[in-house]
């Protein structure tokens, strides 16, 4: 039996059970804890700790976890759930699950095909991917791979605003329905993970293919000096492979690259302007001027924000801690979505993101308010254990667990699991 993008929870745990009458087990782990453990036997140190870490001591991310183990569902019994829809509509496209892909960066770390398998397997299983604007691949070449399936793009505003509009005018050519601009990484979090491997896979040309694809952000490079190699960095064989990396991720012949300096010049000015900042509210009209699309901001977690985010006539927010990669000791997200959604009251799209594992815990947000949530880390996980065919079966997964996760509460669609009285806070359950 194949998984089609509506395929119920029981058409796929049907299609497992049947599998495994003739020997054949999941390519990859329904448990998300097995998932991330796969993932780390396949993929090099650094790259796994890129996208397992967090800041600091990872006390957000800790925090997101048991943000959701503080909220019980409530199941309600002798309804009629033997028909469900899990479908939702989200800026003029119907999805089959509130679900979408969010942004994560330098994907060729953890596989080969990167964004574009991704890409593929997003568009078999109907789930919209938000392009990430540190992407292994140029968002047009991803765009190609979805045919008409929704993406979005997600946008770091640089220092040139020239490349904002850009980069937003590329988005709305290659077919993205929305602009989700992240406002928690106008710097780096201080990483321990990436600071003890001192590994930063920008400085190899790694996840910049949006920069490099970019006509206006190649002419800045093209006008600027050559500053040479850093005085700081060693020159050892190691460095050779950091140069020879950066040759090869930049367009044009490799050894030409390396002999012109352009690779390293485009390295550094990705570096040097890459994020703003002295980004404020005051910006957004300039973002505003240059695009129709919707825009949501991406790491809002106060409701004031969230109101003045309303105010500035924003289409939507992203609730999110950046999967906890930025501030150690920052609020969970499902800890500040309540008071968010009573903020908005319905005036914008609200959507979250950072610790989400399972349909279960997606069923949660949604009960408390979101309109949709983001996977993040398990479908890079499942890109490094199974490529394309690993992040479809993380997407069937996702999506089997909330529709029976919906049924077994009681509920029939989206909408009832807003509506109905599906959570208790942990304190009050027995």
């Amino acid at each position: 039996m194949s998984d089609s993008p509506r395929a119920t929870g029981t058409e796929r745990q049907k299609s497992i059970y049947l599998g495994g009458s003739g020997r054949k087990r999941p390519l990859i782990s329904t448990r998300a804890t097995l998932l991330e453990e796969q993932a780390r036997g396949r993929m090099s140190a650094e790259a796994f700790a890129y996208i397992a870490g967090g800041a600091g001591e990872e006390r957000t991310m800790a925090a997101n976890r048991s943000a959701f183990d503080n909220w019980r569902i409530v199941p309600h019994y002798l309804r009629d759930v033997e028909s469900r829809d899990t479908s939702t509509e989200l800026f003029g496209d119907r999805l089959a699950a509130p679900f979408l892909l969010a942004p994560i960066g330098v994907l060729e770390m953890a596989h080969a095909q990167a964004d574009r398998a991704v890409a593929r397997a997003a568009a078999a299983e109907g789930v919209p991917f938000i392009f990430s604007n540190q992407a292994s691949v140029p968002m047009e070449e991803t765009a190609a791979c979805m045919g008409d399936s929704p993406r979005w793009f997600q946008l770091y505003w640089s220092k040139s605003n020239d490349v904002v509009a850009s980069f937003v005018e590329r988005a709305e050519r290659c077919g993205c329905s929305a602009i989700a601009v992240t406002l928690d990484t106008t710097m780096l979090g201080w990483r321990p993970r990436d600071l003890d491997l001192a590994f930063l896979p920008f400085l190899r040309g790694q996840g910049i293919a949006q920069y490099t694809s970019d006509p206006v952000f190649m002419q800045q490079v093209s006008e600027r000096p050559d500053s040479g190699r850093p005085p700081e960095a060693p020159l050892n064989h190691h460095a050779i492979g950091t140069a020879i990396a950066q040759a090869r991720n930049v367009p044009g012949p490799t050894f030409s690259n390396l002999k012109s300096g352009k690779a390293r010049r485009a390295v550094q000015h990705f570096i040097e302007t890459y994020s703003r900042p002295s980004l404020t509210w005051d910006e957004l009209a300039f973002l505003r001027e240059h695009t129709k699309l919707p825009i949501l901001l991406k790491g809002i977690l106060d409701a004031d924000n969230a109101q003045r985010a309303v105010d500035h006539g924003i289409d939507g927010i992203v609730v999110s801690n950046h999967g906890g990669r930025q501030v150690d000791g920052a609020v969970a997200t499902l800890d500040a979505l309540p008071d968010i959604v009573r903020a908005v009251d319905g005036r914008m799209k609200i959507l979250v993101d950072s610790g989400i594992r399972s349909g279960a815990d997606a069923f949660k947000a949604i009960a408390l308010g979101a309109d949709a949530v983001c996977i993040g880390r398990p479908y890079a996980y499942a890109l490094a254990v199974g490529g394309e065919a690993g992040v479809r079966e993380c997407l069937q997964n996702f999506k089997a667990d909330f529709d029976l996760t919906m049924g077994l509460s009681g509920c029939c669609s989206v909408s009832e699991i807003r509506e109905g009285s599906t959570l208790v806070e942990s304190s009050a359950s027995s």
